[in-house]
């Protein structure tokens, strides 16, 4: 009975992305895949339970089915963190799905006692190809967790660029979910099928119940730079009259990568100084969701030029920058005698932080120690 519930809460997770309202990619790419999962999951049940017996002339179309969830596995994690394929590409993953069954043709064309026979002699006559088939599967698995793994760290480095806040849209969950496709890579090889069906459920669960769940991370976009204050007219503010560097502007080299930016140093700099101004005055680092296009607009700029000025002058990603006005903030607040009324929490949450966590990891990262300790430490030099 379990084993049919799987099998079913299969397929109802993928008509609830293939009918959800507004699906993005990524859905559909995740309701292809389930349905994918929920065929395999059915052969699975009728190899271990001997039923395939009563339907020999599907034995050898399961054979290749392992070869489909990597690439899936891949398309899902690069739609889902928005980095483009191109279709021309999406289908060349599948290309070793295809010739594997073009591997085992000769087997799926045999008559049915002649395939029943093979069957019951695990493969007696058809060693080379299940010797290919165990090795592909071992291949795919190993490529394609590592491809994923590298899509999630190229992920993690874009939303440290573009958001302050990143509890919400990291994908810590997918980390996990890539681990465990790994780990059920090695059963398919290893383990008994009980364990292997058993694992595939519970990996479809939670599959399906954060793929459901998962929002979309870059739906806002970035705005068109024509909408922005030009390089051009960035660098001409950035000059007096007389064609010299405003006074008090640093003249830090670009970094290597903005080599080829339409935005000067001069104009960098100057960006930089107003940053400066606009963040000590209106403190929008207090504000929980704050991302770089909103920053970018409150300056009329565009963001990639305000990335170059906060990688350039502070050498920082956006998310370490402004997490470190937070703790700058936090550290001021504290300090006060009137917020000895207030928990630590509630400080943090008027500086920005949007949870305890955040706010413990990036105090620590910023001070190098826990904001218990600082207060420890604080409290002791007031005291001497």
């Amino acid at each position: 009975m379990f084993y049919l519930a799987g099998i079913i809460l299969t397929f109802f997770l993928a008509v609830l992305l293939f009918t959800k309202t507004g699906k993005s990619e990524a859905d559909l790419i995740l309701a292809v895949w389930l349905t994918a999962i929920g065929v395999h999951l059915c052969f699975f049940y009728l190899t271990f339970s001997d039923q395939f017996l009563s339907f020999p002339f599907l034995l050898g179309f399961n054979f290749p089915l392992p070869l489909l969830h990597g690439p899936f596995l891949f398309l899902y994690t690069s739609a889902l963190t928005n980095q483009q394929i191109p279709a021309k590409y999406k289908a060349a993953h599948f290309i070793p799905f295809v010739l594997l069954y073009g591997l085992f043709l000769p087997f799926i064309l045999l008559p049915e006692e002649r395939k029943i026979q093979v069957f019951k002699n695990e493969g007696l006559g058809y060693e080379v190809e299940m010797l290919v088939m165990i090795s592909s599967i071992m291949i795919s698995g190993v490529i394609y967790v590592g491809l994923s793994l590298w899509r999630l760290n190229e992920h993690k480095k874009t939303i440290q660029d573009q958001f302050s806040s990143a509890e919400k849209i990291n994908l810590a969950w997918l980390r996990y979910l890539i681990y465990g496709i790994g780990l059920i890579w090695l059963f398919v090889l290893f383990a008994e099928y009980v364990m292997i069906f058993n694992t595939v459920v519970v990996f479809v669960f939670f599959l399906g119940y954060f793929g459901i769940k998962q929002v979309g991370i870059f739906s806002q976009g970035y705005p068109t730079p024509d909408s922005f204050l030009p390089a051009t007219a960035l660098a001409a503010s950035a000059t007096s009259s007389t064609g010299e560097p405003v006074s008090g502007q640093s003249n830090k080299p670009a970094a290597p990568k903005y080599q080829r930016s339409g935005l000067s140093d001069e104009a960098a700099a100057k960006l930089h100084s107003s940053l400066g101004e606009i963040m000590e005055k209106e403190k929008l680092y207090t504000n929980l969701e704050l991302t770089l296009t909103e920053l970018a607009k409150a300056l009329d700029v565009h963001p990639h030029y305000l990335s170059q000025a906060i990688n350039t002058f502070e050498g920082k990603t956006f998310y370490d920058y402004v997490n470190t006005l937070r703790v700058e903030e936090f550290k001021r607040l504290v300090a006060l005698p009137e917020s000895k009324k207030y928990t630590l929490l509630a400080l943090a949450l008027d500086c920005g932080f949007n949870s305890k966590t955040s706010f413990n990891r990036n105090f620590k990262s910023v001070t190098g120690l826990a904001p218990s300790e600082y207060l420890k430490q604080t409290t002791t030099y007031l005291h001497t």
